[in-house]
């Protein structure tokens, strides 16, 4: 028997544990798992010592192409996932212009072909005036679905009522992704805003009640509808015991939670980064942050997402509350996630179901999250032990900084292959990008 490679030794990661065996590789997908003693290949490497991890998947990104390339573009915020060990990403409809016209879907899929170092999908946004035609919308080529800002947005992607929410619920089928904080008390605590403002007051002014009130607000939606929902970037204590609610009654509700919520929690965060830890919903006290960690423990949450949303440097130090919300994250989630592991707060099994397996299923994407036969050789080998410190000069968003610049992580991404393809090995980008668009066949089951 001959395959294209062979790796040798490979401790293979899936949510059931790390298993030894050597992975086949042949035509851009995993040929077999075992032990192929009296096999050939083009190629074989041992990779002993080393994990062996399905490519991360990154169901929440802002690459910011078309529009505001002068903060990211696909191309770069692709070579960022990359070499953060990330194959596949989702990106968000919030950019100019927006994602809500077949056109200006087409136009990223176009844009992303031949460019993006990785595989790609990009939401619809929903708007008050599209909501009819989303059941439509939803099953064109390259969309994982449906995206909804119930707060926090520009333009016509605003999605605030409730009678605006029920109207793009009831049209499709597949899972959708919200924003959740309440406009309407997000634009009444502007008043509140200090005569001296620091990003310390952002915590304050986007309140928990926001969040706990959109969130509350969705799940009866949902519930009234039975419409899966899917509730990004959980930031508070408040909305924990709901959501777990709805998974006890089997209400078609999942939700994500960032490594930033985790890994910051204020005061301190303002007091060291001011506006690089400013973004929406905020980071918040230490009491939302080890109630997040409490629920992450006992399986609450479905997905790990980046929300990498990065802006320049020069936005970042205007003065609060001028300075835009949003850092970036896709380069560094999965070697914080690796560090959680290495302290014992998590394990790599958490990793590999939350990163890979899970937005696979999720958003019904074909050949991806799993090292098994039939799959898509999309690879990603870390050194779970290696100790470095992050430096925002070695990364590779156009951003240039990140909010965990001189922290120390333990786990580090160290080969990762596209489609067969080794694209990254030791820090050094390899070939051409070969990204493509993701198959996401099984419209409409969820």
């Amino acid at each position: 028997m001959s395959f294209d490679i062979i790796f040798r030794n490979a401790r293979v990661l899936s949510s059931e544990g790390i298993h030894e065996a050597d992975i086949a590789v042949k035509d851009g997908k995993v040929a077999g798992l075992g032990h192929f003693a009296q096999a050939s290949a083009r190629e074989e490497l041992d990779v002993e010592g080393l994990l062996a991890m399905p490519g991360g998947i990154d169901t929440q990104v802002h690459f910011r192409e078309p529009g505001l390339e002068h903060k990211e573009d696909l191309a770069s915020g692709s070579l960022a996932a990359l070499h953060g060990g990330i194959t596949t990403f989702l990106e968000m409809p919030n950019t100019k212009p927006e994602t809500t016209t077949p056109e200006a879907l087409a136009d990223k899929i176009s844009r992303a072909t031949g460019r993006s170092w990785v595989n790609f999908g990009f939401f619809f946004g929903a708007t008050p005036h599209n909501a009819q035609r989303l059941a439509e919308y939803e099953c064109l080529p390259g969309t994982p679905g449906i995206k909804v800002f119930m707060g926090s947005s520009t333009g016509d992607l605003l999605v605030a009522t409730d009678d605006e929410v029920e109207a793009v619920l009831r049209h499709g089928v597949r899972r959708v992704a919200f924003h959740s904080e309440d406009e309407a008390r997000n634009l009444d605590r502007k008043s509140l805003l200090s005569e001296s403002p620091s990003a310390h007051e952002h915590p304050f002014l986007r309140d928990a009640e926001s969040a706990r009130l959109c969130t509350e607000r969705l799940i009866r939606i949902c519930e009234s509808t039975g419409r899966p929902v899917h509730v990004l970037h959980i930031s508070t204590a408040d909305e924990l015991p709901m959501l777990a609610e709805a998974k006890r009654r089997e209400l078609p509700v999942t939700c994500e939670v960032t490594p930033q919520h985790l890994w910051f929690a204020a005061p301190d965060a303002y007091d060291r980064l001011g506006t690089k830890a400013q973004m929406n919903p905020p980071i918040r006290s230490e009491e939302h942050s080890a109630a997040i960690w409490q629920s992450l423990q006992d399986g609450l949450f479905d997905v790990f997402g980046s929300d990498h949303a990065p802006h320049t440097l020069e936005e970042k130090s205007k003065p609060y509350p001028s300075s835009p919300s949003g850092m970036p994250g896709v380069e560094t989630m999965l070697p914080v996630l690796l560090t959680f592991a290495a302290q014992g707060r998590i394990s790599y099994r958490t990793i590999a179901k939350m990163l890979c397996e899970t937005p696979a299923a999720m958003y019904t994407m074909s050949g991806k999250g799993r090292i098994e036969a039939g799959y898509d050789a999309d690879l990603t080998f870390v050194d779970p032990a290696c100790n470095y410190v992050v430096d925002e000069a070695s990364l590779h968003s156009k951003c240039g900084w990140s909010p965990y610049h001189g922290e120390t992580l333990t786990g580090s991404v160290e080969m990762v292959y596209v489609h067969g393809n080794r694209a990254m090995e030791s820090g050094q980008t390899l070939g051409t990008p070969v990204g493509r668009v993701v198959d996401f066949t099984s419209a409409g089951s969820h």
